[in-house]
């Protein structure tokens, strides 16, 4: 098997993946469908609304944080996962009939988008760190590699049959369908071998989430990763309110703002695959990776039309996804086993939980200047974090003992 895709010789990887790739589709179509109930069916395009809708699902890893990465390092993560899944079909099978029936007001899909938050929260470094568990230890990086590969061709699908389904059909249908796709990430946990997962490393005494933070003060590195990230996700990781404001500034409906979706896709499942084919994940090409989003999201903000701003997209998610695989892979396979857990959820708080602080600021700037001027915010944020990077790097190299750090 080739080096690009050499983790699929695991059984348990390859029924890892393929309900991942149908679980995530789903996921792609339902986060589409949200977005556009928010922006057009419960307010008139308010997207301070969609901010904070945003805000309230992805704020729970930040406030949760000190008890996700206990769970996730205490508990068996398959029976996690088969927890929070069904707990997440549940709530969107639930949501797409209130939809289909018309109960459904804005306080209420906020308080669904909060639900979802809550549980994704243990949701998503269970996930994370359960790639490291079903393949062996020199094939992590290539594992989680494909992961964002998988993650990203189900966004290349989702948001555009998501977009198609919400003119053809109606928002409540795309729901009730995200929660049938649960069923496939459920069989294929239920399928796997036990015998083949990873053993998980255990510290002896009680694991504390203080733990994870003890360990980061120790790695320098780490905390510019976190950094990196945080202002990305913070500020130029907005796509739902850029793609969806940027699609009705050039006149398009729905199936417009799922092509954008989709289009962005594209690069980042371009950016996932290039992260695969590395031996392992390096941090300068996490540096140059964001500042290089900073440069093409600017470029985007100029773009005339819906077709030059689709083409400039691709490039965006291919910058977007080097980053973020890189980083996510770094931190997985240089973090000490017997902490990933707990890193690894201090690390989903950063990128997830810094959309609560950014969303909204976000949204705000789109409904008052446009949305030209939050793709714009963006792109500051993502050069501001390349040159801290690469400011941090350049001291690095100084230093004795850093180069083994960046090479």
């Amino acid at each position: 098997m080739s080096t690009m895709f050499r983790s699929l010789s695991s059984y348990n990887y390859r029924l890892w993946i393929l309900g991942a790739l149908v679980s995530n589709i789903g996921g792609w179509m339902q986060s589409t469908a949200q977005d556009w109930v928010v922006l057009t069916e419960l307010t008139h395009n308010n997207a301070s609304a969609m901010g904070v809708t945003m805000a309230l699902q992805f704020g729970p890893p930040l406030v949760l944080v000190t008890v996700t990465g206990w769970v996730v390092d205490r508990f068996e993560r398959r029976k996690l996962l088969m927890l929070t899944q069904t707990a997440l079909m549940a709530l969107a099978l639930a949501l797409g009939v209130m939809l289909l029936l018309g109960l459904v007001t804005l306080p209420i899909m906020w308080g669904f988008a909060l639900g979802f938050g809550v549980i994704n929260a243990f949701d998503g470094p269970a996930r994370q760190t359960f790639v490291s568990d079903v393949v062996s230890t020199e094939n992590a990086a290539n594992a989680v590699a494909l992961n964002a590969a998988s993650f990203n061709l189900a966004r290349l699908v989702g948001p555009a049959v998501g977009g198609v389904m919400l003119v053809l059909v109606s928002s409540g249908w795309v729901f009730i369908i995200n929660a049938g796709t649960f069923l496939a990430m459920l069989a294929a946990l239920a399928l796997m071998r036990k015998t083949q997962l990873a053993p998980r490393a255990k510290k002896a005494g009680r694991g504390r989430i203080a733990d994870g933070f003890r360990y980061l003060k120790t790695r320098r590195d780490l905390q510019i990763i976190f950094l990196m990230v945080f202002l990305l996700g913070t500020f130029g990781m907005n796509f739902p309110i850029f793609a969806s404001t940027m699609a009705l500034e050039f006149g398009r409906e729905a199936d417009g703002y799922g092509l954008l979706s989709s289009v962005l896709a594209i690069g980042s499942l371009a950016g996932a695959l290039l992260a695969a084919r590395r031996d392992r994940p390096r941090m300068q090409v996490v540096v140059f990776s964001v500042g290089g989003f900073g440069a093409v999201s600017l470029l985007s903000s100029f773009m005339p039309t819906y077709l030059s701003y689709a083409l400039v997209l691709v490039f965006v998610g291919f910058t977007t996804v080097s980053t973020l695989t890189t980083a996510n892979g770094y931190v997985q396979t240089t973090a000490a086993p017997e902490v990933r857990g707990r890193v690894l959820a201090l690390y989903m708080a950063v990128l997830m939980g810094s959309t609560p602080l950014g969303a909204p600021i976000a949204g705000w700037v789109a409904g008052e200047f446009g949305p030209r001027a939050a793709v714009q915010l963006g792109a500051v944020a993502g050069l501001l974090a390349g040159a801290i990077g690469l400011a941090w790097g350049i001291s690095a190299r100084r230093r004795a003992a850093a180069p083994q750090l960046l090479d």
